[in-house]
């Protein structure tokens, strides 16, 4: 089939990760996939090598619609390409399969809400008909994205060599990655890691990461027991390798969370947060879903600004959970599968 995947590229390209995830992973299944972004630029270091079968387009480009529209995390679609979802509805009759793919909750209004029809109301298409996609961790959801060659890329991966590109020796501290936004407990978290028993090496992600962390950095006394790593800008499967070559992980956003369960190891999810607190409930739903231990959950808390104290960072007695969680998300079908068989019964 041919699909369209409409994406706009907001919070520091989270987005388009999670639609050039799909895109790749569909043409790789032998389908033709048109990705629609309105700022692709941040693909030439995600994907320098692209993905035969996915052609990137602007957001208003032609041609019109093929088999399959996906409107990704509630981004409209163009007036204009509308009007040619219905004209095609109309010469065919029968309308492409139209589908709102959500964002990702482990809150039980995605199981509930997964799969219902959503009629277009106004503009024009009109009369038309959505269909609501969402990703999730329970049997009932869309699941989460995996690709089919992910267990032997995971296999023959090579940690020690990968992380000596960057003068990283695993050497029996601890190393750690960091990907987040500006969580108050940053200058905390890297207090502790400084000051701990045993020594750690902290991977700092470029961009807004590696700028909260030399902030915080600067109003702290000289690390004793820490070392930093500024990495470069990595594409999805160099982040990929830097989530399992760390003994525990910080990930935010939507893509890395699911990065971070496939690598196996301790993590710590920062939400994106919004005014509103509404990811309060989010991390608390996800909580209650992974089943975590009461020092994962205090840590998790104070890392998102539920808690006002940093208990002590623990990872290697996350470990269990983690592990569970993992094994119950590879036991169900990935996204890509029910994604291919829900648009053909569209």
């Amino acid at each position: 089939m041919l699909w369209d995947i409409f994406c706009t590229v907001i919070d520091n390209h989270g987005d388009i990760g999670v639609c050039w995830r799909l895109a790749a992973e569909l043409a790789r299944r032998g389908e033709r996939v048109r990705l629609r972004v309105d700022e692709a630029s941040a693909l030439r270091w995600m994907a320098p090598d692209g993905q035969p079968g996915v052609e990137v387009l602007p957001w208003s480009s032609e041609p019109g619609p093929g088999d399959v529209v996906i409107e990704a995390f509630g981004c409209e679609l163009p007036q204009a390409f509308q009007a040619a979802v219905a004209d095609q509805a109309r010469a065919r009759g029968q309308q492409p399969a139209w589908i709102n793919l959500e964002y990702l909750t482990a809150e039980t209004f995605a199981q509930r809400c997964h799969g219902l029809p959503s009629p277009v109301m106004s503009g024009p298409a009109a009369g038309l008909t959505k269909r609501f996609f969402y990703p999730g961790f329970t049997p009932g959801t869309g699941g989460l994205l995996r690709e089919e060659s992910l267990a032997r890329r995971q296999a023959d991966f090579d940690a020690e060599g990968w992380l000596r590109q960057f003068g990283v020796r695993q050497d029996g501290g601890r190393i750690v990655s960091l990907f987040c936004y500006e969580p108050a407990a940053l200058q905390p978290l890297l207090h502790q890691l400084s000051q701990a028993d045993q020594p750690a090496q902290l991977l700092v992600t470029a961009g807004r990461a590696a700028a909260a962390v030399r902030a915080a950095l600067a109003s702290l006394p000289p690390a004793q027991r820490l070392r930093v790593t500024w990495l470069p800008l990595l594409s999805q499967m160099d982040f990929d390798h830097l989530l399992w070559s760390c003994d525990a992980n910080f990930v935010r956003g939507e893509d890395s969370l699911v990065r971070a369960l496939w690598a196996g190891r301790p993590f710590v999810w920062q939400l994106y947060p919004q005014q509103d607190n509404a990811h309060h409930d989010k991390l608390e739903a996800f909580l209650a879903w992974m089943q975590a231990p009461p020092g994962l959950r205090r840590f998790y808390e104070a890392w998102n600004g539920v808690g006002d104290v940093l208990p002590p960072f623990e990872p290697e007695s996350w470990a269990a959970c983690v592990d569970s969680a993992r094994a119950t998300l590879l036991a169900q079908e990935d996204l890509a599968t029910q994604l291919l068989r829900f648009v053909l019964k569209a």
